[in-house]
């Protein structure tokens, strides 16, 4: 991983995907943790969590996550999605982000066009639906961090991320 290690959070629909695959272009250390960092359920564990908890960000692997933040073959990593553990190793992080999108129908809108793309991605039933409107509410499961307005275009949005990464490092 990264010299400086950060986070991005946010709720469904803030852009935390999209962020990363344009950190991804632009050459930096970003990691899918969604995709690539989620825990598998130990042998004989329930695949789906209990309601409520089913609807809330994935755990990740905190191993895992912890040996990644131990290597430093990057000047800056990012650890780019939701994750409801991020309070077991965000000690080691160097700052956390949180990506924001006040407007609910702007959500809706981007959820909507992922579900075309692919119909069983998160957001796509009726229930996952109410929970984002219910989550965008209440926050719940998004760690606290440096808000970044991710209604803007997404050049601005991750110029501003970069900025404030570098002003950290200054």
């Amino acid at each position: 991983m990264g010299i400086r290690n950060y986070l991005i959070d946010g709720g469904s629909g803030t852009g935390k995907t999209t962020v990363c695959n344009e950190l991804q272009r632009r050459g930096y250390q970003a990691i899918h943790g969604d995709r690539e960092l989620r825990s598998d359920p130990e042998p004989g564990q329930a695949t789906s969590a209990p309601a409520p908890d089913r609807h809330l960000p994935p755990i990740w692997d905190v191993a895992k996550v912890r040996a990644l933040l131990a290597n430093q073959d990057e000047a800056v990593t990012f650890l780019c999605g939701g994750t409801r553990n991020s309070s077991e190793f965000i000690d080691l992080l160097d700052g956390v982000f949180v990506l924001e999108v006040d407007d609910l129908d702007t959500v809706m809108r981007r959820i909507d066009e992922r579900v075309l793309v692919d119909p069983g991605d998160w957001g796509g039933r009726q229930d996952e639906r109410d929970t984002i409107m219910r989550l965008h509410h209440t926050k719940q499961g998004i760690a606290q961090g440096c808000a970044i307005d991710a209604a803007a275009p997404l050049e601005r949005v991750v110029d501003e991320i970069l900025r404030r990464v570098q002003l950290h490092t200054a």
